[in-house]
């Protein structure tokens, strides 16, 4: 995240706790731990056998995390719509932060899904997100109430004690290159309240870009929290991340919202 509160933004900004981030052990591992975790998520998906289809239609945006494309998603993608949702990337280039290139292009895109003329595909939908695409969904979230079914978020530094991670001074380079929207101070505060939506939070102990308590949501009967074994990196195409997220996706649907 941008390092907001060094700026004194956001409420207490100077005297609220702040979490460490990760070990650089951790860190200096991402790589290796992403190429293993994808390679074993794509040949479970090309295992012999049935899949059941759980999405039946459900349709899914799905947000990729800061300086990702949708490429990153293509795997966690791919997973869903073997098992009958169907996906929508986020169209939108590279996520380059909180500026107004990217939150009119990710409302616009939500708005495009919503309206898709497949009868089964239509509102209301999921919202997935990526660790800095998920303080987006949040947001989209906040944006839209009436027409999300649900949030989930994987690997998201949602927290405002969580707001300094490894890739701080990656945001605070894109600040300078690409622009801060004018409305960046109010939409953190936004996406930081309560969701008015299901939301399950999907984060890891090991993760090693984001402190994983920075990710966590206040459990409650529409919040949930899933801790899974997996690199940051990986998060997207992580075997057991995937599966918390079937199984959160499918959670939504069975709502019936």
């Amino acid at each position: 995240m941008y390092d907001f509160r060094a700026q004194g933004i956001g409420q207490d900004a100077e005297s609220r706790p702040e979490i460490a981030p990760p070990s650089w052990l951790l860190t200096a591992g991402e790589p290796v731990r992403f190429a293993s975790e994808y390679a074993v998520s794509w040949l479970l998906d090309r295992l012999p056998g049935p899949v059941p289809d759980l999405g039946q239609g459900r349709a899914v945006l799905v947000l990729p995390g800061f300086g990702a494309t949708d490429r990153a998603t293509g795997r966690l993608r791919e997973h869903l719509d073997l098992r009958g949702w169907t996906t929508y990337a986020w169209g939108v280039g590279p996520n380059h932060g909180l500026t107004d290139e990217v939150l009119d292009g990710v409302l616009a895109r939500f708005d495009t899904v919503v309206d898709a003329p497949d009868e089964q595909s239509r509102r209301p939908i999921d919202v997935v997100g990526w660790s800095f695409g998920g303080l987006l969904a949040r947001w989209v979230a906040h944006q839209r109430p009436g027409q999300v079914r649900s949030v989930v978020t994987l690997g998201s530094p949602w927290r405002p004690e969580g707001e300094r991670t490894r890739t701080t001074p990656l945001f605070e380079r894109a600040r300078r290159s690409h622009g801060l929207s004018e409305r960046a101070e109010k939409i953190i505060d936004e996406l930081r309240g309560p969701l008015p939506v299901p939301t399950t939070a999907i984060w890891s102990k090991t993760d090693g870009i984001v402190g994983w308590r920075g990710c966590v949501v206040d459990e409650s009967e529409t919040a949930r929290n899933v801790a899974v074994p997996s690199s940051h990196l990986g998060m997207a195409s992580n075997p057991f991340a995937l599966v918390a997220l079937t199984a959160a996706l499918a959670r939504a649907g069975e709502d019936g919202r």
